[in-house]
């Protein structure tokens, strides 16, 4: 169960606020539908819910609010946007990547897809799915950790009728399961077929919070049902007399023998019948009818299943009366959806004259079994309290979740190295570092005057930072900042999880990979020096040591710097600037301020240490200690050394900050 309480968003300058004051409840075992035109702050409500964005209120999700539940993606099934999932991974990757960072059997990815009917897509690339298939692929990430609540952003928006009614399936199942369902929408019949309560928005307000058949008495427009022998012939009267007497009148067929009159009354339907001597059977004012395309109303179905013609499986032909054709109807076409006015034209346009069509024979139960497992939900899914009245089954999900996998402190390790090694980025920036280096490292010995130690790192002095050092750099941004471009965990907080041992393991990933590149970088540059200009240029240094820890270091501060700086600033441009300015903007002020008269030298500080501590170094260990104060002494090492430190007290204290608010 899901419960808002005042939920206000901060007001901008002078504007007022998105949404002000909005409370409202989802009960479990229904599916409710947030409605409002565009604008009407149907996504921030969800985004101050899952505290995606500052605001006031609070929202209870079964008694808690987000930021107590240790598991958030297990509680609440989030889907917002499109796929959150970089576009070169696999569809298959993808959910065992998130199987890992929920912390369940990886199992579950493949019992999702069969669930959603992905399985013979399950090697394509996100960036390949279609819109149907990308939202299919949404669902699974929503529903893999089986949670007890989902919370979909406008769902069905550029679905086809088929995919909506498979997807609406797929919330009525989990609904039939005891969960939870919010939505939200801009389409009136949308909410008032597929959810049990509709919650009305205008202007950032909440305006109506009504059970569905309440919404569509009220707040859809009236109708005259007739039924009678002669539908087509009482359909061709009502049409030209509208013309005749230039009013807007629509009459729509919806199978055998009804017809449902919109712009009339019933005085006026009888009053034609009479005229011409039709035969009607009923002839009866109703108000709430979703329009062309709804399914059938209460008390009907067990007629619809009976009249052999209703429920045909293909559409009806188009029959021309006077100068408008009886077409296939429904608020969609494969061109894309129709427009029409809220909460006033159930048939999707407004016209003049007059307008016969038959119902979408989608409705009635025709649907497409080839789509997948998951599409023979029938009209299940598509009327208000449907659960109790139609027959036709609700659609499959995989099945609940059993055994809860312990706490470990692998399962972000585990979720990060499927992260990193999911798509080629990583390979490519590693590829292009080498072969920048090989080139740099020819050019500068060709030029001369470089330094052996700056020759194999393909470090020339007008650059702030040797290629590998950069391309480590990126790789840390991307560790944060890949996240935030496509979120793979939009319930924990703050999008990305501010969580120290997400961080460890990102930092010990993103370390590992600069020296592997800092390896290679050095063995690739000697290699190359050697084929090109013999042994002379390869040879190892003296103060090899000491070098190594520092070009190392460098690597490895580059690439973290990078982690720290794209998590604070949610920006992988963010995180590669922080990068870039740590030589460019820090090492000249830690330069300035070492060169200062007042700065008293670290010279002999091993030798005080052991002084202080009484200890002997075993294994001659003061000279290591040494090496290591000489690398932090330097400008550039002391410099990362202060940057990576107030990186990582930013990110403590915006992690500290987000579970205090």
């Amino acid at each position: 169960m899901i419960q808002a309480f005042g939920l206000t968003s901060n007001s901008r300058k002078d504007l007022p606020p998105a949404v002000d004051d909005v409370s409202f409840e989802a009960r479990a075992g229904c599916v409710t539908a947030l409605l409002g035109a565009t604008g009407a702050g149907k996504t921030t409500v969800l985004r101050l819910m899952l505290e995606l964005e500052q605001g006031r209120g609070l929202t209870y999700f079964r008694g808690r609010p987000l930021h107590r539940i240790a598991h958030p993606a297990r509680e609440v099934g989030v889907l917002m946007g499109d796929v959150p999932g970089h576009p070169a991974r696999t569809v298959r990757g993808h959910l065992r990547m998130l199987c890992a960072a929920a912390g369940v059997p990886v199992r579950r990815a493949d019992e999702m897809l069969e669930a959603v009917g992905l399985v013979s897509l399950r090697d394509e690339r996100l960036g390949t799915l279609s819109r149907g298939m990308d939202r299919r692929l949404g669902l699974a990430c929503a529903l893999l950790p089986d949670p007890h609540t989902l919370v979909l952003d406008d769902p069905a928006e550029g679905l086809s009728t088929r995919e909506n009614h498979w997807l609406y399936g797929m919330l009525r199942a989990h609904a039939a399961q005891g969960g939870s369902v919010l939505f939200t929408t801009s389409e009136p019949k949308e909410a008032a077929r597929a959810a049990d309560h509709v919650i009305t928005l205008e202007q950032g307000r909440l305006v109506a919070d009504q059970e569905a058949m309440e919404f569509a008495r009220t707040r859809l427009r009236p109708r005259v049902v007739v039924r009678t022998p002669h539908a087509v012939r009482l359909a061709a009267l009502l049409a030209k007399e509208a013309r005749t007497a230039h009013r807007s009148v629509e009459v729509v067929r919806e199978g055998g023998n009804r017809l449902s009159v919109y712009g009339s009354t019933c005085a006026d339907v009888g009053e034609t019948a009479f005229r011409h001597g039709v035969l009607v059977h009923q002839l009866a004012d109703e108000i709430g009818d979703m329009g062309p395309g709804a399914g059938p109303l209460p008390g009907e179905a067990a007629e619809a299943v009976q009249d052999p013609r209703a429920g045909a499986t293909g559409p009806e032909t188009g029959e021309l009366l006077g100068d408008v054709a009886l077409g296939a109807a429904g608020p969609e076409t494969r061109g894309g959806p129709v427009a029409h006015d809220d909460f006033a034209s159930p048939s999707g346009s407004r016209m003049r004259g007059a307008r016969v069509m038959p119902a979408d024979p989608t409705a009635h139960g025709d649907q497409d079994t080839r789509s997948g497992p998951a599409e023979g939900t029938g009209h299940a899914a598509l009327s208000p309290a449907t659960a109790s009245r139609a027959p036709a089954p609700l659609s499959p999900l995989a099945p609940p979740i059993s055994v809860r996998s312990a706490p470990s402190p692998l399962r972000p390790l585990r979720y990060e190295l499927r992260r990193a090694a999911g798509i080629g980025t990583g390979f490519l920036t590693g590829a292009a570092v080498l072969v920048t280096s090989a080139l740099t490292a020819v050019l500068l010995a060709r030029v001369g005057h470089t330094p052996q130690a700056r020759l194999l790192a393909a470090w020339p002095r007008e650059l702030p930072l040797p290629p590998a050092a950069l391309g480590a750099g990126l790789l840390g941004a991307l560790a944060f900042g890949d996240e935030f471009r496509h979120p793979a965990l939009a319930a924990d907080r703050g999008t990305v999880p501010r969580r120290l041992g997400l961080l460890t393991a990102k930092l010990v990933v993103a370390a590992v990979t600069a020296l592997a590149i800092a390896l290679l970088v050095v063995g690739c540059d000697a290699e190359v020096l050697y084929l090109v200009y013999g042994r002379e240029l390869t040879e190892v240094p003296a103060d090899w040591l000491s070098l190594s820890a520092s070009w190392f270091g460098l690597v490895v501060g580059c690439a973290w710097a990078g982690v720290l700086a794209a998590g604070i600033f949610r920006s992988t441009t963010a995180g590669l600037a922080a990068v870039v300015s740590v030589p460019v903007l820090v090492v000249p002020l830690v330069r300035k301020a070492l060169d200062g008269g007042s700065v008293r030298a670290a010279a002999g500080l091993p030798a005080r240490l052991r002084e202080v501590l009484l200890l002997q170094w075993p294994f001659g260990g003061e000279r290591y200690l040494a090496g290591a104060v000489r690398v932090v002494a330097q400008p550039v090492g002391g410099a990362l050394t202060l940057s990576l430190t107030a990186l990582l007290c930013a990110y403590l204290l915006t992690a500290l900050r987000s579970r205090v608010r």
